[in-house]
């Protein structure tokens, strides 16, 4: 069963969620601080071209299955037109300021 994304703990990665579900890039990018920087299987790969490959051109989605480290941490089903769906981990770096400076993603 997953977890609604409106019950998710920690609110940044809430939002991160809910944007990316939303196909909301404007709404991503504000989440994001102005160094924010990713990694994909253990690869860093370039953020805006990435989260526009992986993200926006291809419909991607998250069906959030669990979380941990207070809620910076996600097991979820990720799809997308390129990949189909996948079975994921993400992990987040939430400054004090709300804002998410590293995500991590890769097959779980």
């Amino acid at each position: 069963m997953t977890i609604h994304t409106d019950r998710l703990s920690d609110p940044a990665v809430r939002a991160f969620v809910g944007a990316v579900n939303a196909g909301d890039r404007a709404s991503l990018l504000g989440l994001l601080t102005p160094d924010a920087t990713m990694a994909d299987d253990g690869s860093d790969r370039d953020l805006a071209d990435w989260i526009d490959r992986e993200i926006f051109s291809s419909h991607g989605h998250l069906d959030v299955d669990s979380e941990s480290r207070d809620g910076r941490s996600l097991v979820a089903g990720y799809r997308n037109d390129t990949w189909g769906e996948m079975r994921t981990k993400w992990s987040f770096t939430v400054e004090d300021d709300g804002r998410i400076s590293r995500f991590e993603t890769g097959q779980a």
